[in-house]
């Protein structure tokens, strides 16, 4: 019997800088990365083709999928984010329906010792992910455990979206009657890394701008000189009072962001 393959699928915006980090970290077990990217955001407009083949990926490993043509115009964002969600699906009409497909936002990446051998024990799972902000090693206790990747066979994907959307931890919750809750969920704990913003003010300050909750691209928060003094001082980009913890970069991160820590000095607190 053949072994399910394992597709990492992402939708893609311009950090590189992340992706190279999770291929490094994932692609001895991932059989294949998906990558969609659109030249526009979710509010429309036009943006540059971003990612960049770097000459260690294996291009045999890494499917990428460029959008050309804009959103519909009868859209809105959240509904554009849905749309290149689904391009990834369409995209990998070679899976198999016994395959297993991940979708993760970029900067969510799976412990990948999970991956070895993998098996699906219920219909659905979720990741469990300690969540950090701006440096490798600056715990966020307050999101932690982030509810991160999302994993089903082929043959169980309604919608990528509906993978994000509908398959929650809550839903576990809820009585045997509430059909309208799907269930059949298994949580894999201490299931990774959710990296969040570990990026430049500027970079930090265009991804506010331009993602999905635009109620974040006021000035009060994308200004980079305010985005700058709270990562100085540890605190939460959205004004929710959440502080957070520099832990020691030890064995409990990724190989590869330990045997490379000199690489990334900027982004690790000692």
């Amino acid at each position: 019997m053949n072994r399910s393959k394992i597709f990492d699928c992402i939708t893609f915006f311009d950090n590189n800088f992340m992706f190279e980090i999770r291929y490094n970290i994932l692609s001895q077990y991932v059989d294949y990365f998906v990558i969609c990217e659109s030249k526009f955001d979710h509010r429309g407009n036009k943006k540059e083709k971003n990612f960049i083949w770097k000459e260690n990926f294996d291009k045999k490993k890494i499917k990428y999928l460029l959008i050309d043509s804009p959103f519909p115009t009868n859209t809105n964002i959240w509904e554009n984010q849905a749309i290149q969600r689904e391009e990834l699906l369409n995209f990998i009409n070679f899976a198999g329906q016994e395959d297993y497909i991940f979708f993760s936002d970029p900067d969510e990446i799976v412990r990948p010792e999970l991956l070895e051998n993998f098996k699906l024990d219920k219909k659905y799972g979720i990741f469990m992910q300690d969540c950090f902000n701006y440096k490798f090693n600056l715990f966020n206790p307050h999101e932690s455990p982030w509810e991160g990747t999302r994993v089903a066979q082929k043959k169980n994907i309604k919608s990528i979206d509906y993978l994000r959307q509908k398959i929650k931890s809550k839903n576990l919750n809820y009585n045997f009657f509430r059909f309208d809750k799907e269930k059949n969920i298994q949580l894999f704990n201490d299931g990774g890394w959710h990296f969040n913003n570990i990026l430049t003010p500027k970079e930090i300050s265009l991804k506010l701008r331009t993602f999905a909750h635009s109620e974040f691209s006021k000035k009060e928060f994308s200004d980079e000189k305010i985005i700058e003094n709270k990562i100085n001082k540890k605190i939460d980009l959205f004004n929710r009072g959440h502080q957070y913890k520099t832990i020691q970069f030890d064995e409990k991160f990724p190989k590869y962001l330990l045997e490379n820590k000199k690489n990334f000095k900027n982004y690790i607190l000692f």
